[in-house]
């Protein structure tokens, strides 16, 4: 998904405002018309999902992807919130949708980290049957 968003941000029409498009810093470009984007935003967006698809190959290394990822996240809702969108603070460039997105994105992906370390922890201490 990653990966996927990381291309979309480089396609026009997908991106909206593309002639606006940064390379980091306020970006009038605009995924699907809104989310804030920059050249520096969607190459996260790239590294991001290489390192996801490097990560799915152990079940140990997903899981510790998601839980930091979901915790990095996390900390972009946090500074999104606290910054204003027009200064020199917002680098990536986050706006609003993008601070709820990170919310949503944080949190799904650190229950998920947590409860599959759950499950493979209840699978590792039963009995075999």
């Amino acid at each position: 998904m990653f990966l996927l968003v990381g291309v979309l941000g480089f396609i026009p029409g997908i991106t909206t405002h593309y002639d606006e498009l940064s390379f980091a810093g306020h970006s009038g470009a605009l995924l699907f018309g809104l989310f804030a984007v920059s050249v520096l935003h969607n190459l996260v967006h790239l590294l991001f999902g290489a390192l996801g698809l490097l990560a799915a190959k152990r079940s140990q290394f997903a899981r510790v992807f998601l839980v930091a990822g979901g915790g990095l996240y996390v900390f972009l809702w946090v500074y999104g919130s606290a910054i204003g969108e027009h200064t020199d603070a917002n680098f990536l460039p986050v706006n609003t949708a993008d601070n709820w997105l990170h919310l949503g994105l944080g949190a799904g992906m650190i229950v998920l980290g947590v409860a599959t370390t759950a499950v493979e922890r209840s699978r590792s201490n039963s009995p075999v049957n």
